[in-house]
């Protein structure tokens, strides 16, 4: 995968380090000839600064007297104006006599730096061997490259540093889109000056989403107007077929009329769970939650499903789960109306799938993560293979008996994921059914409710 960090941070340390590199070899080259002729200067300045008096006929024999001379490793001749030797430096080598000026030699295998100067009584010539020039312009050369050796790690660093603030704003902006829920399409707003680099992305994808919320109003706007248009003539339609059954206009067998209106029935119920499904999601996910009291709605829907339960000989129940007590009013944040239609979707699915004579039971409880709730029934469960598509819209499982169309719990998840919350499908592992956890819902204080649940035991129905 390609980075643009990495692209810039790779570009930029490698051509300030090749840059670096080229400008430290031309300032070593500098040095290096600088201080040649700095050490010519000192041949020079040693030949004329040599003492009159050692152009006497003895000065062979006073020669340690001028041993100082020869220290810094230069070697030292003098000849008279008849061409006679009279001084040489100790540990000097037999060079003959040059001409003036310098010139580099070869001598003894080693090469030397040899400057002769003509004075009216006298001829002196200071040779140098060319390895000691060497390594002292070597030595005073590398002094100069310190301060670029230093410079490479802190200005990579610097890089490092202005590359990152500068990449600032788009991990900020990745950061925004990441961590946006699904119904987030509102545009997205930097704090601060947005860079004029990505103002363009930015823009786009304001644009971009804009677009989004229009189609995606646009199509939950249909299907509200579709569902809402189609439940009236269908509900006229049953009560039709209902009043020609009873003044016995309706010609047929009893069988056909049953089939034509559990099918009449099981198209009013999908008219009304899409209805119920696209207001859910013309819901905006910054809807404003406030206190509620989630066993109030519990006892409330149990309350509601009591007499289809009853139908079924079916035991529906509300308990509380440990630690929490029975005088728990279980307040959270919500919105009432959404967590009623999770609540009774739920029912109507367990109770809808739980043979005669079973159980259902609303759980309700508490732990350090909120509140949560379970409804548990002892119908036949789902595969383990389809408990993770059952939510999808419009799925139902190869073995799902009974009518629906595949909304209930897609609507479920809808209202949980609007309460920051997951709904969490597995089958019982004592006995038959199905357990669903809607979990976790931001618990609230009592205090914080107009009103409080009444005190109540468990309550069943049925």
């Amino acid at each position: 995968m390609t980075s643009i960090r990495r692209w810039l941070l790779g570009w930029l340390i490698f051509g300030f380090a090749a840059a670096s590199v080229i400008a430290g070899y031309a300032i070593f080259r500098t040095a290096h000839e600088e201080a040649s002729e700095l050490f010519d200067y000192e041949l020079h300045a040693v030949a004329v600064s040599l003492p009159p008096n050692m152009a006497a006929t003895d000065a062979l024999a006073q020669g340690p007297a001028m041993h100082d001379l020869s220290d810094d490793r230069i070697a030292i001749d003098v000849w008279n104006a008849q061409g006679q030797l009279v001084y040489r430096s100790e540990r000097s080598p037999d060079i003959a006599r040059l001409t003036e000026g310098f010139r580099t030699i070869e001598r003894h295998d080693k090469h030397w730096r040899v400057f002769g100067l003509r004075q009216p009584d006298r001829f002196i010539q200071v040779a140098q061997p060319v390895s000691v020039r060497e390594a002292l312009a070597l030595r005073l050369a590398l002094r100069t490259l310190w301060p670029l050796a230093l410079l490479l790690p802190l200005t990579a660093a610097l890089v490092l540093v202005v590359v990152t603030r500068a990449l600032a704003p788009i991990r900020t902006l990745s950061r925004m889109l990441s961590t946006r829920s699904l119904d987030a399409l509102e545009p997205v707003r930097l704090a601060g000056a947005v860079p004029v680099e990505i103002l363009p992305l930015v823009d786009a994808l304001n644009d971009l989403l804009s677009r989004l919320n229009a189609a995606s109003s646009a199509q939950r706007t249909f299907v509200a107007d579709a569902a809402h248009e189609l439940r009236s003539p269908l509900t006229a339609l049953k009560l039709q077929l209902q009043a020609a059954q009873r003044n016995g206009s309706l010609k047929g067998d009893g069988d056909t009329v049953q089939s034509i209106e559990a099918r009449l029935n099981r198209i009013i119920r999908l008219v009304q769970q899409l209805l119920t499904l696209a207001r859910q999601d013309a819901e905006s996910a910054g809807t404003t939650l406030i206190p509620v009291s989630l066993r109030r709605l519990a006892e409330q829907a149990v309350s509601d499903f009591s007499l289809l339960a009853e139908e079924k000989s079916i035991d529906l129940g509300l308990e509380v789960a440990p630690p929490a007590t029975e005088n728990d009013a279980f307040d959270v944040y919500g919105e009432p109306n959404a967590l009623s239609v999770l609540l009774n979707n739920l029912l109507d699915n367990a109770i809808k799938h739980t043979p005669r004579s079973g159980r259902v039971d609303v759980v309700l409880g508490r732990d350090r993560a909120g509140v949560s709730f379970e409804v548990r029934d002892t119908g036949p469960g789902i595969a383990e293979a389809e408990l993770a598509r059952v939510c999808d819209r419009f799925y139902r499982g190869t073995d799902a008996q009974g009518e629906g169309s595949g909304l209930g719990l897609a609507i479920a998840q809808r209202v949980a994921n609007r309460h920051h919350a997951q709904v969490i499908l597995r089958n019982n592992t004592e006995g038959s059914g199905l357990t669903v956890t809607v979990s976790p819902l931001r618990a609230a204080a009592s205090a914080e409710l107009r009103g409080s649940a009444a005190p109540v035991g468990e309550t069943r129905k049925g």
